[in-house]
């Protein structure tokens, strides 16, 4: 890994016009997308009278999801990168995309939006519940962890091949809907297990909202580790040194 990439930013550059957009746009974006998301969920549990899971529901969530974030990475591309997770911006860290001043910004603005998204819809349904995340019985923390690991490191891999690659080509014009559709295929894959989180904004604002943090920290964990991995695998072995642009000072 070549450490010399990674950057920490200045103290002035959370001030830059450029950066505020830049988490106004996350903000907005996650918002869109926890509002979807979350909210799918919440009709699922009011058309069945708070019943059980069922296959149908599973599909349902991995639909919204998978369009609520096609939806949200196109809207923040050109103005944030549109990344609309906190593993994400982690990934982009590690390969050197983005500062870790920037980076706590657009961290800030990810979980405020999706504490707002979940407020807003425990406000319009009237005071139900939103639907935090949750091991599912017969599975263990460490079951949970790899799901993690393993589902965030194909996202953020996808992410990589698809909008951070100089190389990417054409291929960047499908980034939103790959990334989209590789968080579907996930839930359709985790989401009977843990819930298929992929992203610490998603299982943060249902937990405030509830203050329901059991296991919590597998939804942090989990993607962390899988955005570290999915990073260093791709920068080193298919960007490298010579394939690696400058920098931006405004995002990846």
């Amino acid at each position: 890994m070549a450490i010399y990439r990674i950057a920490i930013g200045t103290p002035g550059e959370a001030g830059q016009p450029d950066a505020i957009r830049a988490a106004f746009a996350e903000f907005f974006s996650m918002i869109i997308f926890v509002f979807a998301g979350e909210g799918s969920g919440m009709a699922y549990s009011k058309l069945t009278n708070n019943g059980p899971a069922t296959p149908a529901g599973l599909i349902a969530a991995s639909l919204s999801h998978a369009f609520g974030l096609f939806v949200a990475v196109s809207v923040g591309a050109n103005i944030s990168g549109g990344h609309v997770n906190p593993a994400v911006t982690f990934g982009a860290f590690i390969g050197g995309n983005i500062t870790l001043l920037r980076s706590i910004l657009y961290w800030i603005a990810q979980l405020l939006g999706s504490v707002v998204a979940c407020i807003l819809l425990k406000s319009a349904t009237g005071g139900m519940e939103t639907t935090g995340f949750s091991l599912s019985p017969g599975v263990s923390v460490w079951n949970a962890l790899v799901f993690e690991i393993v589902m965030t490191f194909g996202l953020v891999y996808t992410v990589y091949a698809t909008a951070v690659d100089p190389k990417k080509g054409n291929v960047g014009v499908v980034a939103p809907i790959a990334i989209g559709f590789i968080v579907g295929a996930n839930i359709l894959v985790g989401g009977a297990f843990d819930g298929a989180s992929m992203n610490p904004a998603v299982s943060f604002g249902p937990a405030v909202v509830t203050w329901s943090w059991t296991h919590h920290w597998v939804y942090w964990v989990g993607p962390f580790i899988g955005a570290a991995i999915a990073a260093v695998i791709y920068d080193n072995i298919f960007i490298g040194d010579d394939g690696h642009e400058p920098l931006s000072s405004s995002d990846f």
